[in-house]
């Protein structure tokens, strides 16, 4: 099926969900621009151990939903546009980076098997990435993550890590 847009509310009595190949998308590459008509709304599945994620700049202004009838159903407005990010195998330096001028806020939980636990939180105005080294900041097997461009300049970012070792904040200012 093409690409479908609505106008307004969709409701499901019965639910709406993804299914299918499309569904999960590999990032397997040193670098990946993230582009919103291919990886919105999939499972990003990270089998790269060193790769370089770039979200795209949180657009808030670009025809707001205030606008009325007749929106434009290629506008630009990322708003609520969610990436969900899966590591199957051990990460050694995955790096999901925010454009110039936005920012993370959130947290994300980080345990080793072990039983140590700790929670890290990204202040939506200095934090700029979350780095994976697959021990301390996490990225061992089964973590995951999400982030959703939340509002103007801010990604929201949320997610249970695995990590060993002395665990240490994932968030950097770069």
């Amino acid at each position: 099926m093409a690409r479908t847009t609505f106008q307004g509310p969709v409701r499901s009595l019965g639910g709406i969900y993804m299914q299918g190949p499309a569904t999960v998308v590999a990032v397997s590459g040193s670098t990946l621009t993230i582009d919103p008509t291919l990886h919105a709304g999939r499972i990003l599945n990270i089998t790269a151990a060193t790769t370089t994620i770039t979200l795209p700049a949180v657009n808030a202004s670009a025809n707001p939903s205030q606008s009325g009838p007749g929106q434009d159903p290629n506008t630009l407005n990322n708003l609520g546009i969610l990436y969900t990010f899966v590591l199957p195998t051990a990460a050694t330096a995955v790096k999901v980076i925010t454009g110039a001028g936005d920012f993370l806020l959130g947290g994300v939980d980080l345990a080793t098997s072990g039983g140590a636990a700790s929670t890290f939180t990204a202040n939506g105005s200095t934090i700029r990435s979350i780095n994976l080294n697959g021990t301390t900041t996490g990225g061992i097997a089964g973590s995951t993550f999400c982030v959703v461009a939340f509002a103007a300049n801010t990604y929201l970012v949320q997610g249970q890590l695995i990590g060993s070792g002395t665990l240490a904040t994932p968030f950097a200012t770069s």
